[in-house]
């Protein structure tokens, strides 16, 4: 956590607003960078007077309270769009104080504007959406405005504003990709079905009657086509009757309001999700990032914000008279060409992996209100990297390559006996893999290894330049082993181990002391508190130093194929048989993880994620798992991870970020 104190005002869930969602999830991981307490209710005043205020600044209602403590305690706010008329009209309208509402306008845009709002006043005329932007005052009030694109970034420079301005990523889910087969079963759909999804709140200006009328042309050539509308109705907008006039009743289908769960579950479920708008004031669109972030094929408008997209990962509709016959064409290529829209969807999901996710947009965000906070200039990531480097100040050295260590090193200190050759040659494409995922060392770094076996271990000081290697292995706490080994070509290595439980006794090992970790196929092995032991590992490791990581992986083909087949999926189960009675034997697997469980491991201890593969961990060849990949297929349910092992490396970026994270414990947090 960073020393700044924030104060974060923003409606949070359950609030039917789209930037509550945003809010909750920008929190998660702005808590790391910054000491931040929420303001999710009006009335709550701040503690710490010093505090820098935050203010999520949306278009509607539930943002009331904000924008009138942003007026009240100056500080950052974040425009999710560049109009706030209908805010405005909640705050003066809406409260029956109209001279309020006409003071807002002539404030904003003048005698002109004066005179449109007494006509709203005479109701002669309702409130405008675009003329009247309502940004003035607000931008008046504010140290520093956060945007999300540039549209957005030129209309509050448009509007006058000349102070501190950053255009930081509108952060990006990235959820499980869903229970997809479970969703198209609550609609009676086949696996096959092409759907189209438009989700969200359902107003006119998202083109709903444009692309129904385009939709209504697909299903002349594809009657199986099917298409839902996830949202809250819009109370002035008849769409049942739009669906009745078109004929499309049985192809059609309204969903209203869902909860999250299940509006990620019916974008998961659809091969295409419709995002349009006009008119737009350059919002962003939550739903578009989420569906961008499962891989969803994703048409949407060529104007504001959503023109900014790669033209890779989306498709983009004109805003003219050929509109409709453009979404129709669209529509057309996409349920015809499935594999085509997958490759569309998998591009959209990297890029927003790799542009958009929260620690990048949470870091952003923090250096940005740290500026603004010291009344320093802030440059962005991108023009900061492009920045001449000052004279007294050298460029970073590159990271180092990968080391490629080759078999017959590795091989050379598993010679000892029988057992141990054979255990190498079928573990040798694991051990090289390892090796080359682990960042190499300089003599300056430490390196930990934990559950060393001394089988790659002396490859982390002669092969990849570690100037300290240490093991740690499962025994009495307190206790430390030297060991010695020599190679079959008669090299010698040496290092200590230190006996500890993992789970429960703190590491002998004093803060940020090593550049690397190793911890491999030891987590399965953990039977009561992993977390325990990532809490350590951060603890020890430097900033910015690497978590290098490889567990079984319980979704691989063999798993599939194994739970098909009627038999355990564990890669090792089975209860070991002791060698006689009363011994001791090497612990089982107690729990195997999943690589996207890896992935939230990593998240949820403070740690970037900079790989996350996975591969071959025994070489014993299984050509019959393939048949797995036809079912998955058909299903189009994910192909990727589905190895035998996981190979995964974090990046320290802070501390522990839950101790108790809710899908690896019951009742966590």
């Amino acid at each position: 956590m960073g020393s700044l104190k924030v104060c974060f005002y923003s409606p949070m869930p359950p609030a039917k607003s789209g930037i509550a969602d945003y809010s909750a999830a920008l929190v998660e991981t702005l808590r790391r960078y910054v000491d931040l307490t929420v303001f999710d209710q009006p009335g709550e005043a701040p503690k710490e007077a010093d505090a820098l205020g935050l203010y999520q600044i949306g278009n509607n209602g539930f943002h009331a309270y904000v924008y009138e403590e942003a007026l009240r305690r100056p500080g950052v706010v974040v425009l999710h769009e560049s109009n706030l008329h209908h805010l405005i009209t909640d705050l003066t309208i809406c409260r029956q104080d109209w001279d309020g509402y006409v003071r807002e306008c002539e404030y904003d845009g003048g005698p002109a504007a004066r005179a449109f709002a007494e006509r709203v006043r005479r109701l002669e005329v309702g409130p405008d959406y675009e003329g009247v932007p309502m940004l003035k005052r607000l931008l008046g009030a504010s140290r520093g405005v956060i945007v999300h694109s540039g549209a957005v970034a030129s209309d509050v420079r448009a509007a006058g504003y000349t102070g501190p301005l950053a255009k930081i990523p509108h952060g990006a889910w990235l959820p499980e990709m869903g229970d997809r087969m479970g969703f198209r079963t609550r609609l009676g759909l086949e696996e096959t079905t092409p759907l189209i999804g438009i989700f969200g709140f359902l107003k006119p200006y998202k083109r709903i009657a444009e692309s129904l009328r385009a939709f209504r042309r697909l299903v002349r050539v594809r009657p199986d086509a099917r298409l839902v509308l996830v949202g809250e109705p819009h109370p002035e907008f008849p769409l049942a009757a739009l669906i009745r006039s078109l004929g499309l009743d049985e192809q059609v289908r309204m969903l209203g309001y869902t909860p999250i769960a299940d509006f990620n579950g019916y974008i998961a479920a659809c091969d295409v999700i419709l995002n349009l708008r006009f008119p737009t004031v350059g919002e962003s669109s939550g739903t578009l990032l989420r569906s961008l972030g499962m891989g969803r094929a994703v048409v949407v408008s060529n104007i504001g914000s959503f023109a900014e997209f790669p033209d890779s990962i989306c498709l983009k509709v004109p805003v003219d008279a050929t509109e409709e016959d453009t979404i129709y064409e669209y529509l057309n290529l996409l349920v015809n060409r499935p594999e085509w829209a997958r490759e569309m969807g998998a591009r959209a999901r990297a890029w927003v992996e790799t542009e958009c996710n929260w620690d990048l947009c949470a870091r952003q965000y923090a250096g940005f209100m740290e500026a603004v906070a010291a009344g320093t200039p802030w440059a962005p990531p991108a023009a900061a990297a492009a920045a001449e480097p000052k004279e007294e100040t050298p460029a970073p050295a590159p990271p180092p390559a990968a080391v490629t260590v080759e078999p017959g090193y590795i091989q050379s200190w598993m010679a000892e006996t029988e057992e141990a050759r054979q255990y190498g040659e079928i573990h040798l494409s694991r051990f090289q893999k390892t090796l080359a995922i682990t960042p190499p060392g300089t003599a300056e770094d430490r390196i930990l290894e934990m559950g060393a076996y001394l089988q790659i271990t002396p490859a982390l000081r002669s092969q990849l330049g570690y100037g300290e290697v240490r093991g740690c292995y499962y025994g009495p706490a307190g206790q430390v082993d030297h060991r010695t080994v020599t190679s079959s070509t008669g090299e010698v290595f040496s290092c200590d181990v230190d006996l500890f439980d993992a789970e429960k006794d703190p590491f002998p090992y004093p803060d940020e002391h090593f550049s690397t970790v190793l911890c491999c196929e030891l987590i399965e092995h953990l039977p009561t508190d992993p977390m325990h032991m990532m809490a350590e590992v951060n603890r020890i490791l430097r900033p910015g130093g690497h978590f290098v990581l490889t567990t079984p992986n319980i979704a691989s083909l063999r798993a599939l194929r194994a739970i098909l087949d009627g038999y355990h999926p564990g890669f090792f189960p089975a209860y070991i048989k002791p060698v006689q009675p009363g011994a001791e034997v090497e612990a089982r697997h107690a729990r195997e993880y999943t690589a996207k469980e890896i992935y939230h491991l990593l998240l949820d201890s403070g740690f970037s994620v900079e790989l996350l593969e996975t591969g071959e961990f025994r070489d014993i060849p299984r050509p019959e798992d393939q048949w797995i990949y036809h079912l998955l297929d058909r299903y189009l349910l994910p192909k990727e991870l589905r190895g035998d092992g996981i190979y995964a490396v974090g990046r320290k970026t802070g501390p522990l970020a839950k101790r108790y994270p809710a899908w690896l414990y019951e009742g966590g947090e």
